[in-house]
Formats: C-alpha cells, sequence, structure tokens
C-alpha cells in the first residue's frame, strides 16, 4: 500500500507561482510512475503532467497543453518526493490538484489516465485570483 499526501497549495494572484509537493510512503518511490492531476469545480478530473519511473539517467515528463512551458515536473527519489513547479498561474488553473502513483511502470513511459494510477493522494486546494 501507497500513501501519499500532496502540499504545498494556496491562495495566489494570477501570474504567481506554488510549488507543489507529494509525498510517498514505502520503499521503491523509485519504481512508480507518478503524475499530477486536477479537479476544477463541476468538471472532471484532467491530466496536467505525467514523470516517468527513474532509470540511471533519463527522465521523462509529459505535460498537458494548457500547462506547457509554465508547470514543471520533477522527482527526488532520496526523499520519496515528487514536485509540480507552477508559474504564471492563471484563474483557469483554480482546482483541487492530486498525485497519483503507478505502481507498475515501464521506464520511459508516462501515463495520462486517470485510470493508469493505483494510488492517489487526498488532494491540496490551489486557487488563482485575477
Amino acid at each position: 500500500q501507497v500513501q501519499l499526501v500532496e502540499s504545498g497549495g494556496g491562495l495566489v494572484q494570477a501570474g504567481g507561482s506554488l510549488r507543489l509537493s507529494c509525498a510517498a510512503s514505502g520503499r521503491s518511490f523509485s519504481t512508480y510512475a507518478m503524475g499530477w492531476f486536477r479537479q476544477a469545480p463541476g468538471k472532471e478530473r484532467e491530466f496536467v503532467a505525467a514523470i516517468s519511473r527513474s532509470s540511471d539517467s533519463t527522465l521523462y515528463v509529459d505535460y498537458a497543453d494548457s500547462v506547457k512551458g509554465r508547470f514543471t515536473s520533477s522527482r527526488d527519489n532520496a526523499k520519496n518526493t515528487v514536485y509540480l513547479q507552477m508559474n504564471s498561474l492563471k484563474p483557469e488553473d483554480t482546482a483541487v490538484y492530486y498525485c497519483g502513483a503507478r505502481s507498475i511502470a515501464t521506464y520511459s513511459v508516462t501515463y495520462s489516465r486517470i485510470s493508469e494510477y493505483d494510488y492517489w493522494g487526498q488532494g491540496t486546494q490551489v486557487t488563482v485570483s485575477s
């Protein structure tokens, strides 16, 4: 069983930045593929970013078109943590942000569908004011 805990959400003005963190339990974090999703009020949960499991030298990251160039995801396997750096935030980025973990993952593959993830955190609220 993997437990995920997101943090770092909050209220920020448009154009500002936030960094979300997702801390995972367990000793196999480096073998997990990780993802970020978000859900705005009245909308379905949607893909934001995905990061592959780590190999010795290569990491793959994928982003939704709506956040490309503004958001950056990274991982620190020593800390069992994945990050989502969000810059140039817009009011339409307002949502609850969730991280997901996929326990059986292939090197160099990122996963962008909700059904591909086995574990989820409780979410952290991000509110961007105009």
